[in-house]
């Protein structure tokens, strides 16, 4: 049952959605879906020197790929340029704003006096009472809002709680600028209030924005949405998340070979828990989510955390679906072009025979990728420096016995093949690993993989002889 919620994800498109914006988008869009309302999607393009198609693209495909769906078309903040000039005069008409016909020379020198006084520089409100006959002609007039002098301003704020603003520190801040350009103060407050949105969920980086905006909710005698503004996200060291500390796209965070439904996982839970609960469903999210549960502390990022959470949900992940996103992934990858050169139909085939065994030991699709790697090689093998010492200093010697015994096995099956190859060892008086450890190397040409006994059969009786007889020769 609806409760008529509305929230809304706001970006500016002057680059990818970033890391702090999809977590901002997913608090959203959780709370519209646990209370049964909306998430609108509204483009801040203002900005015409800064904001590309390509970014816009860049943030609709990053918020498809977490699945953070939002409801009817995405909203041009830039198409409703109109309407927020024609809001701006109708605050004129009503007596809380004003045209200020003040030059951009006025302005410095006003700043500079009240630098040299010691005071911070802010408009003195030279215009707000003056006369209209009193406007040069040759100004083109910017209109600023007439904030209250005295008394403060509360943001009721459901993260922060009350936050009070002294309005002596407001000061009558513009709404039009000169040029008919709206400024953003003005057309978040136009947007959100004909959009109908009831919540504003945002950094709280916006925090004395939120102040100046419910001024103009108050003098437009409009509804001040709920507000909750969340801690930024910090790096590890605690300063502000930069692209060091791991501040990048969602799309690099895909390329990385995150799984969508990890990254949301790992997102909810900076800033946000539900008890002790570590792994999150988005099911779980949507029922439990709630943003007065949102912490006041900034939340610290951690990749090797993200890696973890990512490893579990492969761990957890179909098999086909692992194979299918795998594949998905390599135009992306680094190096992914190497393994496309090679996808058979066999390969496909043998990576999802092989994926039980690779999704154990990896933490992203770029290591399931490069854990599948055996696969894609072709004879004569390269070996790395440590699977090539192990063959050297005695591993040819224990396969080489071994391979005759294997050529006889018609039934390839891993019992059968473990069977053989433990025998071979008792029957040198070694012990398993010594004997496995030569054979891995001899064919993967390297000393971690999938059990041996899995890159025997998913690798097939003619592929895995032709390699042994290769390194052994």
């Amino acid at each position: 049952m609806s409760d008529g919620i509305v929230t809304r994800f706001a970006p500016s498109p002057t680059g990818f959605l970033h890391i702090g914006g999809a977590r901002t988008a997913l608090f959203n869009w959780l709370y519209a879906r646990n209370r049964g309302g909306k998430m609108l999607l509204r483009i801040e393009d203002t900005d015409r020197s800064r904001s590309t198609d390509e970014a816009v693209d860049a943030i609709l495909d990053g918020l498809s790929w977490l699945g953070l769906t939002w409801d009817g078309e995405p909203i041009s903040q830039y198409g409703r340029v109109d309407r927020h000039r024609e809001i701006a005069e109708e605050l004129v008409r009503r007596g809380e704003a004003y045209y200020c016909y003040a030059s951009a020379q006025e302005l410095d020198d006003m700043r500079e006096a009240q630098r040299a006084a010691g005071k911070p520089p802010r408009y003195d409100g030279r215009w707000r009472d003056r006369d209209p006959s009193e406007a040069p002609t040759n100004i083109k007039p910017a209109i600023r809002i007439k904030a209250p002098r005295e008394g403060e301003t509360v943001v009721r704020d459901l993260v922060q709680g009350d936050v009070r603003f002294p309005n002596a520190d407001l000061d009558d801040f513009i709404i039009l600028r000169s040029d008919g350009n709206p400024t953003y103060m003005l057309a978040v407050v136009v947007d959100d209030h004909d959009m109908a949105v009831t919540d504003i969920i945002r950094g709280d980086d916006h925090l004395t924005n939120a102040a100046r905006q419910t001024i103009i909710y108050k003098a437009m005698d409009w509804d001040v949405p709920s507000m909750a503004h969340i801690p930024l996200i910090h790096g590890p060291d605690g300063a502000k998340l930069s692209k060091r500390h791991g501040a990048l796209g969602a799309e690099a965070y895909r390329a990385m070979g995150f799984l969508p439904e990890a990254l949301c996982n790992y997102l909810v839970r900076l800033g946000w828990s539900h008890g002790d609960d570590e792994i999150i469903s988005i099911d779980q999210m949507i029922e439990w989510f709630d943003v007065k549960d949102i912490n006041k502390g900034a939340a610290r990022f951690d990749i090797k955390k993200l890696e973890a959470i990512n490893g579990h949900y492969i761990r957890q992940a179909d098999d086909q679906r692992l194979v299918d996103a795998l594949i998905g992934l390599l135009p992306e990858m680094e190096g992914g072009a190497w393994f496309l050169d090679r996808m058979t139909a066999e390969r496909r085939k043998q990576l999802l025979l092989a994926m039980p065994g690779l999704k154990e030991r990896a933490r992203t699709l770029v290591e399931l990728a490069d854990g599948a790697r055996f696969l894609f090689i072709e004879a004569p093998i390269e070996n790395e420096d440590k699977a090539e010492a192990i063959l050297a200093e005695g591993g040819r010697d224990v396969l080489r016995p071994l391979l005759p015994r294997m050529e006889a096995v018609e039934d390839w099956e891993i019992e059968t093949l473990e069977t053989l190859v433990r025998d071979h060892a008792e029957s040198l008086e070694l012990k398993l690993g010594k004997v496995a450890q030569p054979l891995r190397a001899a064919l993967t040409g390297r000393t971690t993989s999938p059990g041996v006994f899995d890159v025997l059969w998913v690798l097939g009786r003619e592929e895995s002889l032709k390699r042994i007889r290769g390194q052994t020769a």
